[in-house]
């Protein structure tokens, strides 16, 4: 609730306030965080943002105010918050500065979607160097896309600085950026509250009856009980929500307003940044007289004309430019349009008359798409997109309103908003489309269908697409069959695409030049490992450039069929290099990931931390969910039964609601892997089978070791039998080190042959996965002790403790530890490794800090304030017993 004239004191909201209070201390001390009120409209949101801007003594304040007529313009209320601070840009260090400059439009440019949170944490860490700093932002729900997730990220990473941020949003579907910030429902006043205000905002004594009818009527909505004693102090009956009440009550006021008074609203209505340098030199294009238009206008109470138009309410806004006639609205776009400059803000003026027509327009139409790609170019992705759907339906000409449309719905699915696209591409499914736009339009169709992920017909549809171009564009259509390949791999074998896809592709037309995944798929689906992999080893080394430079996801996969963590790793270096060369933010993610993954199979679980550190960073700094599969392998290692089960679960119900069978698939394997570890075969033994059951690539492969001895155990030796078959034509295929030995073990297990846990240890002491290399020496270990050759075993047995133990293995560490006690012998007591004291944040920093690394430079990876890694540090030091950066780079747990 705003008003003209607001109260001294708040009534009723004294535990809101507390808890406000409560915050803005903690900003003081240097604890900074963020709070959400939400509630109804007219609830009193902006009151308590109004009384906390009043109140907050001592803090620098600054705001802005989400518009729904203004969410397609990009940062721009990022903009209006950082204005009062842009004299800070000049202390950012040049990329920062940069990055900011480019988003607000200060310079032209494309600029770093990473550095664009971290320069404006930075800049808002800059202002609150002299005196805390409050950022109070009303009418959140309607934030520009780009806006709402920079300043989401920024209340999650305050907490080490003076900085206090409040938001206000109404309740909103679908859900939006600040859901997952501390929040606050403001509801409605009790009948005592409600009758102190109506009491106190009452110009003359109310009957106690009408009194009574107005606190029934406004439910406890503050700004309802000023506004209804206006209309009478009474109203009649209504069953419709309290804000459309209030909206009624101020369409009220307008009644009876001369003509000039009523446009003028309109136009200051229309403009959301309420700049009267705007509104001024557009309304005396209409010939208002601004004084007596203005004074009457005034006298609603509406408005307040000063150095900022301000509407006593955004739903006072909202009502004006509702009620006003269609061609006044469009006549006062068309003002702000010839007022606003068309070098300081083409994209508002493109805007503006973009709203000020009503018919096709093809000179606004190509305003918009110039606008489209500035958009674009600094980031605003989602902005792009409302600009190109417009220009889309102002087109005269039918071909270009196709490709408009069509170039929108990519922007849309860019942005991440599937629904929406959607809808646009089925308003060109009855247009006439040649060959090649409905292949476009079936690609556009396949990835709809693959973000919404619950829908598993995107493989299909780039298939169809793939399908329509094998004649005229063989090239294209190979690509589109690897699209649709991909896509099928994450919704898994057993969904039969993958199998459809390499089928089809067999009988389209080849593309010139030589192999590619595709013939190497179909082939080991059709002849087996043992003729594919030649193939596979060849299309991965590629003639001229290694094939994970075009397509790294499938690269990986490859890889790791083939059971080959050289290749592997290679993968992981080009990604991290290229990565964080280009900016990516995919393949920064993904080399992250394998990152995670390689360190997980060799053992390095502070390495792995540190990589699940920064790829959960980077998704929080482009709004995106982390990624999953190489967490869950890291906790099947680790052993740590709760934990990991919990993650388990959560990961399944994730993956099943979105159709990702793959990730479920990697679920059954890790859960295998954990049980194994922890004894429990039958379970080990379920899980493996689940995981195996349809031949996802390289993750059944790697599974059936795990099946091999889960079997082997509970007894079932037929079952084993097949598996090590299987797993021993994979492994003889590959040739591989790390293979071979895996296999000799799991051979061992079935045989009972020593000769076979020889082998495997001769073969992976060459191998880099240690995990499986101690898992060799526990088994020979194992099988000695039960041989009853206990001075044997030990040996083995002391190998395999040490190696899981330090490791931090710790699973599979207790079970050398048991077979260890058995032979009479105590596995000697190891200090944990460090990341068992440290969080995976705190892992990262101390790894890094370690290598030398300064704050500043940590901050800039995982997007945190330098105050905030000096917060991390001394928790660092703190658990690990140090007092200094020299001592971490000595601390042998760390391992860097």
């Amino acid at each position: 609730m705003t008003s003209a004239h607001p109260p001294a004191q708040l009534i009723g909201r004294q535990a809101e306030i507390r808890r406000i209070d409560e915050l803005a201390e903690a900003a003081r001390a240097g604890r900074g965080g963020a709070l959400v009120l939400r509630g109804e409209a007219g609830i009193g949101k902006s009151a308590l943002l109004d009384h906390t801007r009043r109140t907050a003594s001592g803090f620098r304040t600054v705001g802005a105010d989400g518009s729904q007529y203004e969410r397609e313009l990009p940062f721009a209320a990022l903009h209006r918050l950082c204005v009062p601070m842009l004299p800070h840009l000049a202390e950012l260090p040049a990329p920062h500065s940069e990055a900011l400059r480019t988003v607000f439009g200060l310079v032209t440019g494309v600029p770093d979607v990473f550095r664009i949170g971290l320069a404006t944490l930075e800049l808002l860490s800059r202002a609150a160097r002299d005196r805390p700093l409050l950022c109070l932002i009303d009418d959140a729900q309607w934030l520009d896309t780009a806006s709402s997730k920079v300043l989401a990220f920024l209340a999650r990473r305050v907490s080490c600085d003076p900085v206090a941020m409040v938001f206000a949003v109404r309740p909103q579907q679908p859900p939006g950026e600040l859901d997952d910030l501390p929040g606050l429902f403001v509801g409605g006043l009790n009948d005592s509250e409600a009758r102190t205000l109506l009491a106190a905002r009452s110009h003359a004594p109310l009957d106690d009856q009408v009194g009574q009818r107005i606190v029934s009527e406004a439910r406890g909505n503050p700004l309802a009980l000023l506004e209804l004693p206006g209309a009478g102090g009474f109203t009649p009956p209504d069953a419709s929500s309290v804000p459309t009440r209030i909206e009624r009550g101020f369409e009220a006021r307008l009644a009876g307003l001369p003509d000039g008074a009523r446009l003028l609203l309109t136009v200051a209505s229309a403009d959301p940044t309420g700049d009267p340098g705007l509104l001024w030199p557009a309304a005396r294009q209409l010939d208002i007289d601004l004084t007596a238009a203005g004074a009457a206008a005034t006298s609603t109470g509406l408005v307040e004309f000063s150095t900022r138009i301000r509407f006593c309410h955004p739903l006072a806004r909202s009502v004006v430019y509702r009620s006003a006639e269609a061609a006044q609205r469009a006549t006062a776009h068309r003002v702000l349009a010839a007022a606003t400059d068309p070098v300081v803000d083409p994209d508002r003026r493109a805007w503006h008359r973009a709203q000020a027509v009503t018919a096709p327009d093809e000179d606004v139409a190509a305003e918009l798409e110039r606008s489209a790609l500035r958009a674009r170019s600094r980031g605003g992705v989602a902005a792009a997109a409302a600009f190109l759907a417009r220009a889309a339906e102002l087109s005269m000409d039918t071909a270009e309103r196709t490709e408009r449309t069509l170039a929108a719905v990519r922007a849309k699915l860019d942005a991440g908003i599937g629904d929406s696209a959607a809808e646009l591409l089925a308003t060109v499914e009855n247009t006439k489309l040649d060959e090649l736009q409905c292949a476009r339009v079936d690609l556009l169709r396949g990835q709809i269908a693959f973000q919404r992920h619950n829908d598993g017909n995107g493989p299909m549809f780039m298939l169809r697409a793939a399908q329509r171009l094998s004649e005229s564009d063989p090239e294209r259509s190979r690509e589109s069959f690897l699209d649709a390949l991909e896509m099928s791999l994450v919704v898994g074998r057993a969904s039969g695409v993958m199998d459809m896809v390499l089928a089809a592709a067999r009988t389209a037309a080849s593309a010139p030049g030589p192999p590619d995944v595709l013939d190497a798929l179909t082939r080991l689906a059709a002849e087996g490992h043992r003729a594919a992999v030649p193939l596979i080893r060849t299309i991965l080394d590629g003639e001229d450039t290694p094939m994970w430079t075009r397509r790294p996801g499938l690269a990986v996969m490859l890889a790791c069929e083939l059971w080959d963590p050289h290749t592997h790793r290679a993968i992981v270096e080009w990604l991290m290099k290229t990565g964080r060369e280009s900016g990516s933010p995919l393949l920064l993610r993904l080399g992250l990931a394998q990152l995670t993954s390689s360190a997980v199979l060799t053992g390095d679980f502070g390495q792995a931390m540190a990589a699940v550190a920064e790829e959960e960073a980077i998704a929080d700094a482009i709004g995106g969910p982390p990624v999953t599969y190489h967490r869950l392998q890291l906790a099947a290692l680790r052993g740590h039964r709760r934990e990991a089960l919990e993650l388990f679960e959560t990961v399944t119900a994730a993956a099943t609601e979105r159709g990702a069978g793959q990730l479920i698939a990697n679920t059954h394997w890790a859960a295998a892997v954990l049980h194994n570890g922890l004894g429990d075969y039958p379970a080990a033994l379920a899980a493996a089978r689940r995981a195996t059951a349809h031949g996802d690539l390289f993750l059944t492969g790697f599974s059936l070791p795990e099946l091999v001895e889960a079997a082997v155990r509970c007894g079932e030796r037929d079952a084993a039998t097949t598996a090590l078959e299987s797993l021993t034509e994979r492994t003889d295929a590959s040739g591989t080190t790390s293979g071979l030995g895996i296999a000799a073990y799991a051979r061992g297990l079935v045989t009972g042959v020593e000769d076979h846990y020889r082998e495997a240890v001769e073969h992976l002491e060459q191998s880099p996965m240690i995990p499986y290399r101690a898992r060799a020496h526990l088994l020979y270990g194992q099988w000695l002790r039960r041989e009853g050759r206990r001075r044997d075993c030990r040996h083995h047995l002391r190998t395999a403790h040490a190696l899981l133990s330090e490791r931090g293995i710790d699973a599979f560490a207790r079970r050398a530890a048991d077979e260890l006690r058995a032979t009479g012998e105590k596995a000697p007591a190891r200090s944990g490794p460090a990341f068992d004291q440290l969080t995976a944040q705190e892992m990262y920093i101390a790894r890094l800090v370690a290598t030398g690394a300064t704050s500043k430079e940590v901050a800039a990876r995982l997007f945190l304030s330098p105050r905030t890694i000096d917060a991390h540090l001394r928790n660092i030091f703190r658990k690990l017993g140090v007092t200094s950066r020299r001592q971490l780079r000595d601390h042998p747990g760390l391992g860097v």
